[in-house]
Formats: structure tokens, C-alpha cells, sequence
């Protein structure tokens, strides 16, 4: 598969994927960098990852919290808030339904 073809599949649902990785748990950018990258979606790089978590956090669906580290430095970590759960929730059904649309476009043309 074309890289430049997954990476415009990603700008798509990188938002929800940041959702439903705070629902999890709550996580600093690094850490929740890592845990996309290892879920398979790639690195996500800080240009990309920041100001969307300072989106999501304007628009009130996170909330985020300084902390300061045991044996480093502070850090900012992510929570979703009542918000964020309601609008993950209703974008993971959203999610689902889409996902099944477009599996019965490519049943036609994917081996089975």
C-alpha cells in the first residue's frame, strides 16, 4: 500500500483514534505518540500530534494537567472529559457504520 495513501486514511481518524486512546487511560504526548505507533497507525509526529491535542483541548473534549516528573521533567498529560466520552462514543458507532460501508463497496473487488 501506498505511505502517502495510509497517511490521508490517518488524517481522517487520527482524532478518534486520540479519543479512544485517552479513554483508556490518561497520557502525555510522548507516551500517547508511542501507544498510536504500536497500535499499527505509525508514528505520529509532534507537528501533527500537539496541536491537535491543543484543538481537542480548546474544543473541550480533553482537558490536560502539568506534572512534574519523579526523574524528569514536567509533564502535560490528557484526560477526556464528559464531552470527549459522548462524542467518542457517538463517532465510534458513526466510525463502525462507515467501515461497513466501505467493506460492502470492496467485498466486489477484495479476496476472500
Amino acid at each position: 500500500m501506498h505511505q502517502e495513501r495510509r497517511t490521508q486514511w490517518l488524517k481522517g481518524v487520527l482524532d478518534l483514534c486520540v479519543l479512544a486512546t485517552l479513554a483508556r487511560r490518561e497520557s502525555y504526548g510522548y507516551e500517547l505518540a508511542k501507544a498510536l505507533s504500536s497500535a499499527g497507525l505509525g508514528p505520529v509526529q509532534g507537528g501533527t500530534l500537539y496541536p491537535m491535542l491543543l484543538r481537542l483541548q480548546r474544543t473541550g473534549l480533553i482537558t490536560a494537567e502539568w506534572r512534574g516528573g519523579e526523574t524528569g521533567p514536567a509533564r502535560k498529560y490528557y484526560r477526556l472529559t464528559p464531552e470527549g466520552q459522548r462524542v467518542l462514543r457517538e463517532s465510534a458507532a458513526g466510525w463502525a457504520a462507515f467501515v461497513a460501508d466501505v467493506d460492502a463497496v470492496m467485498r466486489e473487488v477484495l479476496p476472500r
